[in-house]
This record gives structure tokens, C-alpha cells and sequence, in this order.
């Protein structure tokens, strides 16, 4: 009876796998090393079979790369990182995290592999990027032996930024499995036994029941401007929020959401290999376009400011060739350059016209106001303007009442006033 019962219930307890699923298509960041480690947790928690990283990344922080090898390679349930769709690529930062995976799957039309980075420096620092190179190196070595995989070709991928097919990796050992979509990949892996470091584990997988997992809100928009260009848009409009606050006290909104656009990039600013002379230039240039509206330079201290923002903007990060997801983009530093002299031009403006306005507030605000006699003025009687009843006195004939009349002067709280007609 137990034997039929356990013949019974076994195809049941089969159906019943999961298989967590998640999908990483953007730049490795802080923030996806994050939504990596839920996707482990939740995994361990439901005691899922495996969890399946859909992996499309150009590159990135290595800092948030190293974090995420710790965590699979610490995962108590098995990672398949699998490579797709088709026409997707794991570069860079990407090969560390296939690599790493217990299986290691791809694609159709997908590819493999490193690219050097756009060095927007000029002639970089040898001695550095060799140092960095070293230790990536000797990084992806220690992954490649642990899980068992092509180490010479892991080598080459850091120091040569080789890159090759799926089925290129397959016949060279650097994957497991070449699958047409994930329902393929959990049928090809189904029976394999995993290592890991709590024991071994036989997968159970072909009718697992597969359940995605979403990138909560907050991870995407920190995800997002975890982007360089986009941080670097924001930290600029957080610096034209203050700059137009400055000279608009009072406007209180351009303020706010300065300070909370440099806050944001600042924080997504912090996990990247940032350069600061380059953010002090991009700061001194700030400075340079405020001193030219307090300071008469002829345009001067404005083309400093430009210069010194467009040379910060190009070495605000700095290059590695093991990054190469940190780069910013030319057409991205050349339209906020521009716009930041277009803005300039716009505060200045603003401020001309702000100094040749009439008063607004004050006794001074009263000369020029139209006003209507209560009283006939011979020479003095009673006067409104602005809601408000004066006296007046007439700088011409006796005025009657209910005439308009025009403020020209006014002293010790009495308004000096002419008829409309003679002012004309």
C-alpha cells in the first residue's frame, strides 16, 4: 500500500517543482546585484528547483559584479544563467556572471565575450589598467576553475576582449547548453545533479511550473539612473535647479527638485569609478556663469564656464577596460554643454530684464499708478489707487471728482498727481 501510494503521489510531487525565473537586460549595477540576490532569496524560500537569470547586458560595475558571483556561487539552490533571446550578448561584466553560474546556458544568435572601452581620456594610465586588468583576470580564473569551465578562454576574454557565438562556447567549453528558449533549457537540464556548496542536487525541472519574478519599482528607477549619462543629466539639472533658485528667490520649486536630482546622482554616483577633478571643473564652471552675472567680464568668465563644463563632462568617469559600461556618451556631453549656455543665456536675460522692471512693492511702486479723485483736489483732497485711499495733491488746476488722475510723485505719505490729459 505505501509502495502504490508513493507511485501515486511522485508524478504529483513532480508537477509541483518551481522554477523562479528573472530577467536582467540593462547594465550591472548595484541595483541588479540587489534584484540577483531577491531572485536567490525567494528561490531558497519556495524551495524551488533552480532560478533562471535571463541574461542581456552590455557590462558594468565590476564592484556590483563581484557581488553577484559571491551570491551564486554562494546560492543554496542552483543557478542556470542563460544567455537570451536571440541577438542578445553578455559582455564584459556579463561573462563573470555566465561564468559563475552551476549551468551556464545560451541562445541562438547570441554572443559571448569582452569589448574595450572607449577611453574618453585620451592615453590612459598603463600602470593602472594593467593593475585592474590583473586582478579581473585573475578573478575570472578563480571562477572559471571552480565551476569547472574553459580557463584560458576566460583569460582571454578580460586581457583580449575576445567574444564568440553560442555554439563557439559550447564546443570550447565556456557553457553547458545551447537552448531555444527556457522551456528547452529546464527539458535539457532535467536529471542533471548540481554541486553546491551545501551538497549535491538533482534537477527536476521539464514540468516545473515557472514563476517570474519583476524588478520592483524602486529597483528599476534606481536601476535607471544608475546609467552614467542619465546620472549625469540628472546631477546637471540638479545644478541648473539651485543656479535658477538663486536668481529667483522665492520660486522655491526649481530648488526642490534641484537638491532632489543631486541627491539621486550623487547616490547613483557613489558605486561608480568617478573621476573628481572632473566633477570639480563641472562645479567651477557653475561658478564661472554665476560670476558673470554678478561680474563684468565681457563674456569671459561665460566661455570659462563652458570650457570647464564640457573638459569635466568628458573625464567625469574614469575609464577601465574592464568597464566599459561607464563611458559617457559625446552626443550627450555636447547637448548639455549647449544647454547650459542656452540656460545661461536665459538667467541672464531674465536678471537684465529684472533690473530694468518698474517696482513692484513699496512707495516706489506707486509712481505711475492711475487713480480716481474722491475729492476735488484744490490743491489737496483724497485720492484711490490700488484699492487704497490717499492723499493727493494736485501738481496742476483744481481737479473734480471722479477724475482720473496720474501719480508722479510722492513724498511724507502724500501722492503728487496730474490729470490723465495733461500727462498724455
Amino acid at each position: 500500500m505505501i509502495f502504490l501510494a508513493i507511485l501515486f503521489l511522485l508524478p504529483s510531487f513532480l508537477f509541483s517543482q518551481k522554477v523562479i525565473s528573472i530577467h536582467v537586460n540593462e547594465g550591472i549595477n548595484p541595483s541588479t546585484a540587489e534584484f540577483i540576490q531577491q531572485g536567490i532569496e525567494k528561490a531558497r524560500k519556495v524551495n524551488a528547483e533552480c532560478l533562471v537569470i535571463n541574461l542581456n547586458t552590455p557590462g558594468g560595475l565590476l564592484t556590483s559584479t563581484r557581488d553577484i558571483v559571491t551570491h551564486i556561487m554562494q546560492s543554496p539552490v542552483p543557478v542556470i544563467v542563460f544567455v537570451s533571446p536571440t541577438g542578445a550578448h553578455a559582455g564584459s561584466a556579463g561573462v563573470f556572471i555566465t561564468l559563475s553560474a552551476n549551468i551556464a546556458a545560451m541562445a541562438p544568435g547570441t554572443n559571448i565575450g569582452a569589448a574595450h572601452p572607449v577611453d574618453m581620456q585620451g592615453k590612459s594610465d598603463a600602470v593602472l589598467n594593467e593593475k585592474i586588468v590583473n586582478d579581473a583576470a585573475a578573478f575570472i580564473r578563480t571562477i572559471a576553475e571552480k565551476r569547472n569551465r574553459n580557463v584560458q578562454w576566460a583569460e582571454d576574454a578580460v586581457r583580449n576582449s575576445v567574444a564568440i557565438t553560442e555554439q563557439e562556447a559550447l564546443e570550447k567549453n565556456v557553457i553547458n547548453v545551447v537552448a531555444n528558449n527556457e522551456k528547452d533549457l529546464l527539458t535539457q537540464v532535467d536529471g542533471k545533479q548540481i554541486q553546491l556548496e551545501n551538497g549535491s542536487k538533482i534537477l527536476h525541472t521539464k514540468d516545473a511550473t515557472v514563476e517570474t519574478l519583476e524588478m520592483g519599482f524602486f529597483q528599476k528607477v534606481l536601476s535607471r539612473i544608475s546609467d552614467p549619462n542619465i546620472a549625469y543629466i540628472i546631477m546637471m539639472l540638479g545644478f541648473y535647479g539651485l543656479l535658477f533658485e538663486l536668481f529667483s528667490p522665492g520660486a522655491i520649486f526649481p530648488g526642490i527638485i534641484g537638491v532632489i536630482c543631486l541627491i539621486l546622482a550623487f547616490y547613483s554616483m557613489s558605486s561608480m569609478p568617478v573621476n573628481y577633478a572632473g566633477l570639480a571643473l563641472i562645479i567651477f564652471g557653475i561658478i564661472l556663469y554665476l560670476l558673470e552675472i554678478k561680474v563684468i567680464s565681457h563674456g569671459l568668465l561665460a566661455i570659462g564656464g563652458t570650457i570647464s563644463v564640457l573638459l569635466g563632462s568628458m573625464i567625469l568617469f574614469r575609464s577601465s577596460p574592464v568597464e566599459n559600461f561607464v563611458s559617457l556618451s559625446w552626443s550627450v556631453i555636447f547637448s548639455v554643454t549647449a544647454f547650459s549656455v542656452l540656460f545661461f543665456l536665459f538667467i541672464v536675460t531674465m536678471g537684465l530684464r529684472a533690473q530694468r522692471a518698474k517696482p513692484v512693492s513699496g512707495e516706489n511702486a506707486m509712481i505711475g499708478q492711475s487713480a480716481v479723485t474722491l475729492t476735488p483736489l484744490d490743491p489737496r483732497g483724497q485720492v484711490s489707487v490700488m484699492g487704497e485711499i490717499w492723499s493727493a495733491v494736485s501738481l496742476s488746476e483744481k481737479i473734480g471728482i471722479d477724475e482720473k488722475v496720474i501719480v508722479k510723485e510722492i513724498n511724507e505719505l502724500t501722492l503728487y498727481v496730474q490729470p490723465v490729459d495733461k500727462n498724455l
